[in-house]
């Protein structure tokens, strides 16, 4: 009964685990979760308002497919005045979560067959995005350039039916933030070859010290001509399942992604969208930036606690977003180990739910989220200190 495409699409590994992580604490098991892909900070009290006031004024009909002119004016110019984005009204399209839009933007940039070039590791969904376009993930290998693609390796890609550059800065699963003149070089490299770059910045709001965030569409009129920029509400102002998330683009892309959306799922809920809203107009700012701060104290933590713990090793210190990428490749050493190995061994032996980086083209790592209370980070971090002590005396292994 199924097509090709749905045979060989397999579900996504980082939400399987979450959902099943979830249901053993619920059931009573002593894990703490480090795999979810979620702050813990409640929603702003100011977008919940924005979305009670909508359900009590009756605002819970049918929205332009784009999404209300207040929202979309509203992400324009946070774009605007925030990133350097010069974007207008009419080039945003709100989507049932940054992950719709992406989806869509695959859809309507690439015929069959089409290329798009991946930075690997990459986020676990961006290859079966790509694949359900009917083009192939062409995966670039990063990990001996501070898991960043250069204009080089991008070029060693490069073949005729290559059509799109997908970036992720603050990466999903590594952290990696693109200096701006690392960008310019790669943007101007793909606009030489007549690429597309597709940029998903949802994370382009939690940069730590050390780093600063450049979005793309901010490098230059023609850049932002070839760009379409994908973001969301759901890391920065912890509105996970509000779903709402956005595409801005040239219009000529922003239309066709419109009339896809059209076809599709229609308009993101009424409800979620004055959210949104309300977290972009009504006050947050002080409260984002008491965030940050917290979020960059549990970085350090995480950062530090992980030096601690050898032959654990980050390959490079996370400079944004809420995940640490680590090295377990020295805890390998039996034939067929593997990220999966060690954190199903983690997760029986120690209690704690780490993500298996085989997804994301990384074996050799797991990936650790610290958007979880530094109360959590310091007691994961001390039993998997515990467990690493066990492997060291051979107590148990396997």
């Amino acid at each position: 009964m199924l097509s090709s495409r749905a045979r060989s699409l397999p579900a996504s590994s980082t939400a399987a685990l979450d959902a099943e992580i979830k249901a053993r604490i619920t059931a009573g098991a002593d894990i703490i979760n480090l795999t979810g892909g979620e702050l813990d900070f409640p929603t702003p009290d100011q977008a919940a308002e924005g979305a009670r006031r909508a359900i009590t004024e009756g605002r819970t009909r049918y929205t332009p497919v784009a999404g209300i002119g207040p929202l979309r004016e509203a992400i324009a110019r946070r774009l605007t005045e925030h990133w350097g984005c010069r974007y207008e009204a009419a080039q945003i399209v709100t989507a049932n979560g940054a992950k719709q839009a992406l989806a869509q933007v695959f859809t309507l940039l690439c015929e069959p067959g089409d290329e798009v070039i991946l930075p690997a590791p990459y986020w676990v969904s961006f290859p079966h995005m790509i694949r359900l376009a009917g083009a192939v993930p062409v995966p670039v290998p990063t990990s001996d350039t501070g898991f960043k693609i250069t204009p080089e390796t991008l070029l060693d890609h490069l073949t005729p039916r290559t059509r799109v550059l997908l970036l992720n800065s603050p990466s999903n699963p590594t952290g990696a933030v693109y200096e701006r003149a690392e960008l310019l070089a790669l943007a101007e490299a793909a606009l030489e070859h007549g690429l597309t770059i597709v940029t998903d910045e949802i994370y382009g709001d939690l940069v730590h010290e050390g780093a600063s965030f450049t979005s793309v569409a901010s490098l230059g009129p023609d850049i932002a001509e070839r760009t379409v920029t994908v973001g969301g509400f759901s890391k920065t102002y912890a509105m996970t399942g509000w779903r709402i998330g956005f595409a801005a683009a040239p219009a000529p892309v922003a239309d066709a992604l419109t009339a896809v959306q059209g076809h599709t799922s229609s308009a993101p809920s009424s409800i979620s969208q004055y959210a949104a809203l309300a977290a972009l107009t009504d006050g947050t700012e002080a409260e984002l930036e008491r965030r940050a701060a917290e979020l960059s104290t549990r970085r350090t933590l995480m950062r530090d606690g992980i030096h601690a713990l050898p032959p654990l090793r980050l390959t490079a210190p996370p400079q944004g977003g809420f995940f640490a990428f680590v090295n377990i490749g020295a805890l390998c050493t039996r034939p067929n180990e593997d990220a999966g190995t060690v954190a199903r061994d983690l997760l029986e032996h120690a209690g704690v739910a780490v993500m298996p980086g085989n997804d994301f083209a990384a074996p050799d790592h797991v990936r650790l989220s610290y958007g979880v209370g530094t109360g959590d980070i310091v007691r994961a971090l001390d039993r998997i200190g515990t467990y690493l002590n066990t492997i060291r005396t051979g107590a148990h292994h396997g």
